[in-house]
């Protein structure tokens, strides 16, 4: 690619191994069952690919086989999905939605179904403000997301991190499996399972947290039960 005069170069693909990074690999975990289950995967498989040395990384948000956008289970998945999303290197929706369309030709490609609608709107209008005020976080946090992007080119720091990356010396964080670091300044709580309301929320120590829905700061060191009603999820920024 670059003998043919490409720069900047970026590929998305499904597949890497260690070293890829250096050929401007950009992984997505592939087609992913839409649930709880493949959700929580996601979650080790994107830590697990930044220790690995890969930090572009990302998924289907939503996963991408299958379920109705219009059906209220579903809706709330994708929302707990794309609130996730929105803490990953790339933030990526996409997904073969239910209902089918109708099929458009007989050969090739046309021969396949499309799937339903997928874009933000297409879930409701309570889901679409959520979608709304996480996308303008989102940008609220581009120059912070090239700051890390930056870093991890010239060393390889993982873009989301493991909380021992950060904190070595906090023996807890070595068995926190259900939470993590986007960059060193924003510990992230993902809700994983359905309906959970409240969650529990490891805050490693050395430094104190400030949630940045409630603005409430807490000291670091101590598991503490968070709110997370469907508007939000956990994040906390250390201060």
């Amino acid at each position: 690619m670059t003998r043919q005069g490409q720069k900047d170069i970026v590929n998305l693909i499904r597949c890497a191994w260690a070293g890829s990074q250096k050929y401007g690999a950009l992984v997505w975990s592939g087609d992913i069952a839409s649930s709880y289950e493949s959700l929580r995967n996601q979650l080790s498989a994107g830590l697990n690919m930044g220790i690995a040395g890969i930090p572009w990384w990302t998924t289907d948000i939503g996963g991408f086989h299958g379920r109705d956008p219009r059906k209220e289970d579903y809706r709330e998945l994708f929302v707990r999905w794309f609130q996730w999303g929105t803490f990953c290197p790339v933030m990526r929706l996409h997904g073969d939605r239910e209902p089918k369309q109708p099929q458009v030709g007989t050969t090739g490609g046309a021969s396949c179904c499309s799937g339903a609608d997928n874009e933000v709107w297409s879930y409701g209008p309570e889901v679409y403000e959520i979608c709304k005020h996480y996308l303008n976080l989102r940008e609220t946090l581009r120059p912070y997301i090239r700051q890390i992007m930056d870093q991890a080119h010239q060393d390889g720091t993982p873009i989301i991190r493991a909380l021992f990356l950060e904190f070595p010396q906090d023996p807890v964080c070595w068995e926190v499996e259900d939470s993590y670091l986007f960059g060193p300044d924003y510990l992230v709580a993902p809700v994983l399972y359905p309906g959970q309301r409240p969650r529990r929320v490891y805050l490693p120590a050395g430094c104190s947290w400030q949630d940045i829905n409630t603005q409430q700061t807490y000291a670091g060191g101590q598991w503490t039960e968070i709110p997370c009603p469907l508007e939000w999820i956990p994040v906390f920024k250390k201060c």
